[in-house]
């Protein structure tokens, strides 16, 4: 048999073989570059905000709508992409702001969305333009803030993926958003003339939870257990107000994502026979912990894993119940369906009972496991900090209206917005007086103030810029004896560090309690009744930051604060950011300020 010769030319072989390669890396050149150009290209929203007629729970009745949708659309973006609003007020009668919850707004302050604080409120007919990136991965919402539009329905979700190559901490299946809010069938403008009444006409406890904006009024889905005295809900699933169901495959692991915009409840959310992991919180990694249910206060956002272990040809309950209020609302519900079975098959076992209201030694114990992962994108807390701010919450009286204030000051918001103010240095825009660090030593925050007079002011903290900052947020009782109510805390602009909780009045020797080695990073942090919350930032992001309390109609009676930090490095203000005002009256020309 003859030798097989192969008999092939090796240099143009190899020649063919180099071009290749260089085409290789130029077409890989290329896609990187337009990879770079669509990252750097801005996810365009063309937003239209009006009233419009929505059944939530059953009732219909007027919302605060996005382009026809009820709760808004959901942003989905990955970190470090642009995002473009543009916004349109077509309300007839009032105007609008929407704040990015838990979006820092490094670089652009005007964007925060807080009228009087970063902006001028839009008119009606108006259109302005948030511009920003989100810089970090992790749950998110954004919502209305100007007078209690929240409350109206003005809210949505806000999801940012983690950036292109880059992973999470954890491994899942699939994903659910779950957006949480409370629903009244007065409107916001009765509630906002009665809390502004002397006296006081309270907006009482709402008629329905909201999950992704529906509910159920007068009627319950798991009526037929007994323990209802509510009828059965007839439900053809093509309601507006018809439950969001949660459709998932047997053995996966799904992600579900909670916030909550609540303008009142805190809640407690359960899902029956099954264990959830709780892992991030207010877009930050967490020690994994295992928990039967979790506690949400109004602005803070949570993700937890689901397994999908339990018996599939079953459906299990979703219960969403009312925490620190006694409860006047019945509990929200919706089915988690796995899919080898009819989602139209109610669970074999009654929904799960939500935790009594002011079982708070439940509320404490969660609270208490969260604490913060050892990532590279969680720094860690300064070990000391430059300045203390100690801030006292009461309810007190102004020539008979109630209010509520901090440090006896209540809010009362500049017609000019302080970015604009402060950035150009119109000292007569609002109150040049610097606003109280502390409260005086012997008052006793377990009884009701010896003199419940407030006053009004509009008082800055002005922060030296990179310095670290200590907040003590100490609850009190309220006018009423033995009464002391709940408040979840937002700090705009900034993620802080919760070092810790205490009972009682809030003192040196509580010091050595704080957790430096891993504190949770958050943007929104609850006082429990006649405690102390304690927190740690850095004022590290140039502009004008609301701090305040998360309820609707607290902030609306003046519970909140106002920092300032860096707000000479702040340059190509929007003029339509601050056209109001002593603002709009001084800088006239150009579209840029400063």
């Amino acid at each position: 048999m003859g030798t097989l010769t192969y008999n092939f030319s090796v240099e143009p072989f190899s020649r063919r073989f180099k071009g290749l390669i260089i085409w290789c890396i130029l077409l890989y050149m290329v896609q990187c570059s337009l990879a770079t150009s669509n990252k750097n290209e801005p996810l365009f929203y063309k937003w239209e905000v009006e009233y419009m007629y929505w059944s939530p729970d059953g009732i219909e009745n007027v919302v605060m709508g996005i382009n026809g949708q009820f709760p808004g659309p959901t942003i989905r973006a990955r970190a470090g992409d642009i995002v473009h609003v543009q916004l349109i007020n077509k309300l007839h009668t009032e105007g609008v702001v929407i704040h990015w919850h838990g979006i820092r707004q490094k670089g652009t302050p005007w964007a925060d969305g807080t009228a009087s604080i970063s902006q001028c409120v839009i008119n009606p007919g108006e259109t302005f333009n948030y511009r920003f990136t989100v810089d970090r991965a992790g749950t998110y919402f954004y919502h209305g803030h100007y007078g209690m539009q929240r409350s109206a329905g003005l809210y949505g979700a806000l999801i940012v993926d983690v950036a292109e190559r880059e992973k999470e901490p954890f491994h899942y299946d699939g994903e659910f958003d779950l957006l949480l809010s409370d629903w009244w069938h007065q409107s916001v403008h009765h509630q906002e003339v009665g809390l502004s009444s002397n006296p006081m006409r309270w907006i009482g406890e709402p008629q329905a939870l909201l999950i992704n904006g529906r509910g159920q009024y007068g009627c319950s889905l798991a009526a037929h257990y007994g323990n209802s005295s509510l009828s059965q809900c007839n439900i053809t699933g093509a309601e507006q107000w018809a439950p969001y169901i949660l459709h998932v495959d047997p053995n996966k692991t799904y992600r579900i994502r909670i916030a909550s915009t609540t303008a009142l409840a805190s809640l407690n959310l359960a899902i029956g026979n099954h264990k959830m992991v709780v892992v991030e919180a207010d877009g930050n990694y967490l020690q994994p912990f295992e928990t039967s249910d979790l506690d949400i206060y109004s602005g803070e956002s949570y993700s937890v894993l689901l397994k999908t272990s339990q018996d599939s040809s079953q459906n299990y309950w979703i219960s969403l119940g009312v925490r620190g209020r006694e409860p006047q609302t019945p509990q929200a519900l919706t089915i988690l369906n796995y899919r080898t079975t009819s989602a139209s098959r109610p669970p074999l076992s009654p929904p799960p009972v939500t935790p009594r209201w002011d079982d708070y030694a439940h509320s404490k114990a969660f609270s208490n496991k969260i604490k913060a992962l050892d990532h590279k994108s969680i720094p860690k807390p300064p070990p000391t900090y430059h300045r203390r701010i100690v801030l006292l919450n009461t309810q007190n009286k102004m020539n008979g209206y109630t209010k509520w204030s901090i440090n006896n000051i209540s809010l009362s918001l500049p017609a000019t917005p302080y970015l604009g103010s402060i950035r150009f240095g119109l000292q007569n825009a609002f109150d040049q007086t610097k606003p109280p660090e502390d409260f005086p030593g012997h008052y006793d925050v377990m009884k009701p103030p010896v003199n419940s007079n407030t006053t009004t002011g509009n008082g800055v903290y002005m922060l030296v810029y990179y310095s670290t900052v200590d907040v003590i947020l100490q609850n009190a009782n309220a006018l009423k004896e033995n009464v002391s109510e709940i408040h979840p805390w937002h700090l705009h602009g900034h993620d802080f560090w919760l070092l810790g909780y205490g009972e009682g009045k809030f003192t040196k020797s509580d010091e050595k309690k704080l957790n430096l080695k891993n504190p949770p990073y958050r943007n929104t942090a609850v006082i429990f009744p006649y405690g102390w919350t304690a927190l740690r930032f850095v004022a590290d992001n140039p502009g004008v930051w609301a701090f305040h309390c998360h309820i609707e109609p607290h902030l609306h009676m003046g519970m909140g604060v106002v920092f300032a930090e860096g707000v000479q490095h702040v340059a190509k203000i929007p003029k339509e950011a601050v056209s109001c005002g002593l603002t709009g009256k001084k800088f006239m020309t150009g579209s840029h300020l400063g």
